[in-house]
């Protein structure tokens, strides 16, 4: 008995500074990651680690259950991931859902700020986007192409641009399309449902989250149509999922 109380108490013990390490890790690195520069163009393995570790942790700690449909169809190779946004989790859910890819996010550059998590991603190549700047947008845009072509990430965007506050669909920015034209990679469209409700439910219960891979634009149907057909079928994709009330409404995009 005596002996295994010493196994016990060093297991313990064991445990608990991997813990610690584990947490001096996550919260030293990112001090590496100069806040002056804002974007990187190589993926980093390491900050990946840390992303997707920590990450699946807070999906523990949030008791958020991730529910996929359609990943099956997901083509091999790089593409652009194209979802709607209705809560302030969907990132962090939808990059631990599509880890296997690898996406790199682009964000409004409030994020790049974030503790810990705002160089975190940088180092991940997750790009800022200035949708007031059309010159600023159209870099992005270019940065992002760059990065699909030299197979460092698969690129995710918000054709919404902003997260919907009352969950109702909105326009598209048809503009982010051209990331797929002009990197000719196939375009992910994809709905996320859930996400809106951990706020609600947590500690006390734990929160589905669906993400469902609806359809796939594969790379001649990507060059054959222009971004505002391209965005007008994939917003009415999501629409007949999210809101079938509303399916005859209104789906003209965006450009910009």
């Amino acid at each position: 008995m005596i002996i295994l109380k010493y196994i016990l108490f060093g297991l313990l013990w064991t445990i608990l500074g991997v813990v610690v390490l584990y947490l001096l890790v996550w919260a030293i690195s990112p001090l590496f990651i100069s806040k002056k520069v804002m974007t990187y163009d190589r993926n980093s393995k390491f900050y990946r680690w840390l992303l997707y570790s920590s990450t699946g942790i807070a999906m523990k700690i949030l008791r958020i259950k991730i529910r996929t449909t359609g990943f099956e169809n997901i083509p091999s190779g790089r593409f652009l991931l194209v979802c709607n946004h209705r809560s302030n989790f969907d990132p962090i859910i939808s990059w631990y859902a599509f880890r296997k890819y690898d996406p790199a996010f682009i964000s409004k550059p409030e994020n790049f700020d974030v503790v810990i998590y705002g160089r975190i991603i940088r180092k991940c190549c997750f790009l800022p986007i200035d949708r007031s700047s059309p010159r600023s947008s159209m870099k992005t845009i270019l940065d992002a192409v760059d990065l699909i072509k030299r197979d460092e990430v698969s690129i995710a965007v918000y054709p919404e641009g902003t997260r919907s506050k009352k969950y109702k669909l909105l326009k598209f920015h048809a503009g982010v399309f051209k990331i797929a034209q002009k990197a000719n990679v196939p375009i992910v469209v994809v709905t996320i449902q859930g996400g809106e409700n951990v706020k609600g439910r947590y500690p006390f219960k734990s929160t589905p989250v669906y993400i469902d891979v609806l359809d796939v634009f594969d790379r001649e149907k990507v060059k054959s149509h222009t971004t505002d057909e391209l965005s007008d079928e994939a917003r009415q994709l999501m629409l007949d999922k999210l809101e079938p009330e509303n399916t005859t409404e209104n789906t003209a995009s965006v450009e910009k």
